[in-house]
């Protein structure tokens, strides 16, 4: 688990440059550590992780997680890892 205040993040997309949009609006919003890239398995594509530090918001995000409720944690998907 991550520590208290940050959040693993994995984007799966077909292709690398895919992933890195994602991850660079994520680190427009949060503080986040460098991304790790890695194979996303037997069908292709790409897996990206980076951890993001949600107690260093910025507009947007802080607006949206003031409002945003906890809710219980939902179950994993079939092919997370």
């Amino acid at each position: 688990m991550p520590s208290e205040g940050h959040a693993e993040v994995r984007i799966v997309a077909a292709t690398p440059e895919v992933a890195r949009r994602v991850a660079e609006i994520l680190r427009r919003c949060f503080a986040s550590t460098e991304q790790r890239s890695y194979p996303a398995g037997q069908g292709g594509g790409t897996r990206l992780h980076l951890t993001l530090d949600t107690t260093h918001v910025v507009e947007p995000a802080q607006s949206w997680l003031a409002a945003s409720t906890s809710t219980e944690q939902a179950p994993t998907h079939v092919d997370e890892v």
